[in-house]
């Protein structure tokens, strides 16, 4: 019973959050700002058609650097704005728990991210019609780009309820998600083994969010990625709600 009144709550706190979405021009001038540099790194920067191969390498690899600075855009007002509103303990009196709000939350923003996903269908088209490519391998490399975005929310949503300020919001989650960025980017890495120990660049390797989306970019769905991109998402959203009961007492 209890589990059927949760479901229902984070139902109805996801289908707000998604018509706030929709509703506003914020929507929109992501999705397109999304498609636009999409397009413009995989056909002008990357030279898809320059280079003669039907895949769409060049179009995967600039997501983490395409994400980096909208998904934080989009996560910075989903505390942020409440709180500056006085609207947070308004939601939290009602017969609603603090996780089932944060899930519900996190999922419509999730949602709305792989709304602007799927409308880069038109570039698996033109490769497509250009060539054979490995639609396995592709289909794995839209999951990966997935599970890293709601990699990148997580930690947005998190640094949204640490102020009232969407800027500082903003300029902290970017921050966050460089760091797990870089920390498995290639010129970086190669600058640490001579003063570093092994064991250490291994386990800083296996924390970047780029060492993950990479493997499952190849077209393999490894368990250990799988489990990752999870437990990053648990993680955050588990201190995401410390921070609001916090806040609340």
């Amino acid at each position: 019973m209890r589990m059927n009144e949760s479901v229902n709550n984070v139902k109805a706190i996801m289908k707000r959050e998604l018509t706030g979405y929709f509703g506003s021009a914020l929507a929109y001038v992501f999705i397109v700002i999304f498609l636009l540099l999409s397009g413009f790194f995989t056909f002008y920067i990357s030279k898809f058609f320059e280079v003669g191969q039907a895949d769409l390498r060049g179009f995967f690899q600039w997501h983490p650097w395409i994400f980096i600075i909208l998904i934080p855009a989009v996560a910075m007002r989903l505390w942020s704005e409440e709180r500056r509103m006085q609207t947070i303990e308004l939601i939290l009196t009602f017969p609603v728990t603090v996780w089932e709000v944060i899930i519900g939350k996190f999922l419509a923003a999730w949602i709305f991210i792989g709304v602007a996903l799927a409308l880069t269908f038109p570039i698996v088209i033109t490769v497509s019609y250009l060539g054979n490519p490995d639609m396995g391998t592709i289909f794995c490399a839209y999951m990966g780009s997935f599970l890293m975005a709601g990699a990148f929310l997580s930690v947005g949503i998190m640094t949204s309820a640490l102020t009232r300020s969407q800027v500082i919001s903003f300029v902290l989650a970017v921050a966050a998600c460089l760091v797990f960025i870089l920390a498995g980017y290639p010129p970086i890495t190669e600058m640490l083994p001579g003063w570093t120990p092994g064991w250490f660049m291994s386990i800083v390797n296996e924390m970047s969010f780029l060492t993950h989306f990479i493997s499952i970019e190849r077209g393999i769905l490894d368990l250990r990625d799988l489990v990752y991109y999870s437990s990053v998402i648990f993680f955050m959203l588990f201190a995401n709600g410390i921070i609001i009961q916090n806040r609340r007492t």
